[in-house]
């Protein structure tokens, strides 16, 4: 079983690929369209205190982490965290990733029902991946070093995939919640007149490089729950 564990590892090469590609599209877009300076002159921090102004959400904070693109919006604290980089910039590509993640504090004001989703699964499934190796260890100790455990080292194995599920249910209800978020900075950088639709075609670039690396955690987890669920299968035709 544990040849066959590794062995099917093969299986996960088109995820590790496509997440490959997506992290060099994701710096080498962002290092492109980070230097290229938007007309309006507002840096991403000033553009979105605008924008709280113009949207009554004056409760956010905005605060600089260091970082490079380590970017989000903290639903608990209220805060839309920018990287030093994006904080003072204004770079289209600064600006873009500055109201994606504004977009997501506007989801959870709006009660968008994929975002309540994905934040209902945040706490599950770290309980869950925290459960995950233990369970099949417990399993693989059952099946193979004790005797008669193998109805036993099923349900811990079993359990272990079920649990494994819970990521790709959370990376599936992520997909929806991240190019909402996107869509609905490109409408904020056009309705506000912000940018030119020249600078806009690149921030929609770096957004959509983003969004690909969502895409290849999604097929990642797929595809090593496909990896557990054939050993274990297999393990299971021979008994």
């Amino acid at each position: 079983m544990y040849f066959q564990y590794y062995l099917m590892g093969i299986i996960l090469i088109p995820g590790i690929l496509l997440a490959t590609y997506a992290q060099y599209k994701v710096k080498s877009t962002y290092n492109k369209f980070g230097r290229v300076f938007s007309s309006c002159g507002l840096t991403a921090s000033e553009f979105i205190r605008k924008l709280m102004f113009a949207t009554d959400t004056q409760y956010l904070q905005i605060k600089s982490i260091p970082g490079h693109l380590t970017d989000h919006y903290d639903p608990t604290r209220e805060e839309i965290c920018l990287s030093q980089d994006v904080y003072s910039s204004n770079s289209v590509a600064a600006l873009g990733i500055a109201c994606h993640e504004f977009g997501h504090a506007l989801q959870k004001k709006e009660k968008y029902f994929p975002y309540q989703i994905r934040r209902m699964l945040v706490p599950i499934t770290n309980f869950a991946s925290s459960l995950l190796w233990p369970l099949v260890i417990i399993g693989l100790v059952f099946n193979f070093g004790v005797e008669s455990g193998g109805v036993m080292g099923d349900i811990f194995l079993w359990s272990g995939i079920a649990v494994f599920g819970s990521a790709v249910l959370f990376n599936l209800a992520t997909l929806p919640v991240e190019f909402n978020a996107s869509n609905r900075a490109i409408k904020i950088l056009k309705a506000s007149g912000t940018l030119t639709e020249e600078e806009i075609q690149g921030t929609k670039k770096v957004l959509t490089a983003a969004a690909l690396t969502y895409v290849a955690s999604l097929l990642v987890s797929i595809l090593n729950l496909l990896r557990f669920l054939l050993v274990v299968l297999s393990r299971t035709r021979r008994d």
